[in-house]
């Protein structure tokens, strides 16, 4: 039997946290003279009802199980978004549900994709709020990899709990308040250094602020039509690099090397793998854009590291238009897509950690036929990956890959060319922003159908909680009582 009541105390918490945080958008939206009322009314249903929630239902002493852990999760993201959609609607800067709905999970989720065709004429109180849903989604995101992720067995993400000071499967508390606090640190620390920087760069205080929330969420929304391109600055897009990068690390590692632990990181095989391909990959792409522009050896590496960073943390800035360099770079682009960077970090895709066990453990798998009755563990960080966490990583690419030609597949029949069809899905599913087709680094969502940002926003949410969480509600065991 399913503990719905502790469910609904546990979404009451959240939406009074919602609540709180839209307020900071009404104090934007007072200091610029704009009209605050949709947000603050948001802010006190959200509030409202949060209370009711958490203070009216009766409180159950029953632990929380695997099941109440995997509802949990995924009906925060829901209700997150129901309202987290509700400035948009109230304020009528959107009308259409299905924009609201798309703009909305594509924060939460960290994705970036928009369906504004004028971002620089909506209210600096609502953009505020655009870019908090974000910064939420950010910080949700980490704290599910320590706290619950590991808890339900999700996507091999033991691999990164092994290298945490986190929680484990058999000794839970108190470390799992005491690591998110570590990492609540990092974030609002690393958030606070972005906007300064930002700030002394020439971005006004407002631009800074919202950017560097997006930015180590590696959501990527922007006040900017333009992104990052606005900003013909090598200081701010050096800027941006260096914290899209630091966002796209294990958080973990990044409090090792605050605390002086150079060792742990530099011996991390996920972080050693993430740094050579920001090098490699920024280096393969800065040659065709060296040739084919007029742009000096510093601009072209700035371009193409840019780039690299960006799609590979799946951030989603844009400082240049990547597809006019040549179908080879468009897609390698197109390839980074599918990378993401590290686990326990704000960004989504399918992680380093998992494509290096998958990569390793098939490299292995040579040695293993050759030797048959040779023992060949699969050795990751120091430790040895058990065959239930291989099993884990498989089955989660094999249904990585399956959501995306399905995905593709649905998206095509409603009418939409191939190549547009691949870029919206692989972008949606890896929770990146910019793409390939009609969805390019230069282009927006706005085009798509209702029916169509309906299926990409449940695309995005698959993608950003390792669908597993969201697909095993779909099958008949997870209802069955005990």
């Amino acid at each position: 039997m399913i503990h719905f009541k502790a469910i609904w105390r546990i979404m009451g918490g959240l939406l009074i946290l919602i609540g709180v945080l839209m307020l900071p958008a009404v104090t934007i939206s007072w200091i610029y003279q704009e009209n605050s009322l949709p947000i603050l009314i948001s802010a006190t249903i959200s509030l409202f009802i949060g209370l009711f929630l958490f203070f009216f239902i009766e409180k159950q002493d029953e632990l929380i199980r695997k099941r109440e852990g995997y509802l949990i999760v995924t009906l925060s993201w829901v209700f997150m978004t129901g309202f987290g959609m509700l400035p948009f609607i109230l304020s009528k800067e959107i009308t259409s549900f299905s924009d609201a709905l798309f703009e909305t999970v594509s924060g939460l989720t960290t994705t970036g994709a928009s369906i504004l065709t004028d971002i620089e004429a909506m209210p600096k109180g609502l953009l505020f709020w655009r870019s908090m849903t974000q910064w939420v989604g950010g910080l949700g995101i980490i704290v599910l990899t320590v706290a619950i992720f590991p808890l339900l067995g999700i996507g091999g993400i033991e691999l990164y709990v092994a290298e945490s000071p986190g929680p484990t499967s058999d000794k839970v508390h108190p470390r799992i308040s005491e690591t998110a606090k570590r990492l609540w640190y990092v974030y609002v620390g690393l958030t606070l250094a972005a906007a300064v920087l930002y700030w002394v760069g020439g971005m006004t205080l407002y631009d800074a602020i919202n950017h560097a929330l997006t930015t180590l969420a590696t959501g990527g929304f922007s006040t900017k039509n333009a992104s990052m391109a606005y900003y013909d600055s090598a200081f701010i897009q050096y800027t941006a690099i260096i914290f899209m990068f630091l966002a796209g690390t294990n958080f973990t590692m990044i409090y090792f090397g605050l605390m002086g632990k150079f060792g742990r990181v530099i011996k991390n095989d996920e972080f050693k793998a993430y740094l050579i391909g920001v090098l490699v990959i920024s280096l393969v792409i800065f040659f065709p854009i060296y040739m084919k522009s007029d742009a000096g050896a510093e601009l072209a590496f700035r371009k193409a590291a840019f780039q690299v960073v960006s799609l590979m943390t799946t951030t989603g800035f844009v400082s240049d238009d990547y597809t006019q360099y040549g179908q080879g770079v468009t897609f390698i682009c197109f390839m980074l897509l599918f990378l993401g960077a590290s686990a326990g970090s704000t960004a989504g895709g399918i992680k380093f950690i998992r494509h290096a066990t998958f990569l390793k453990n098939t490299w292995l798998e040579f040695k293993r036929i050759v030797h048959p009755r040779a023992i060949v563990p699969l050795i990751i960080n120091g430790e040895r990956v058990t065959g239930r966490i291989i099993n884990n990583i498989m089955n989660f690419l094999l249904i990585y890959l399956i959501t995306f030609v399905i995905g593709s597949l649905v998206i095509s029949l409603m009418g939409y060319d191939f190549e547009t069809s691949l870029g919206a899905v692989a972008t949606s599913l890896g929770n990146v922003g910019p793409a390939i087709g009609n969805v390019g680094p230069v282009d927006n969502f706005a085009f798509f159908s209702p029916a169509a940002k309906v299926v990409l926003s449940f695309i995005m949410l698959l993608g950003r909680l390792e669908l597993f969480t969201i697909l095993i509600l779909f099958t008949p065991f997870f209802w069955r009582a005990n």
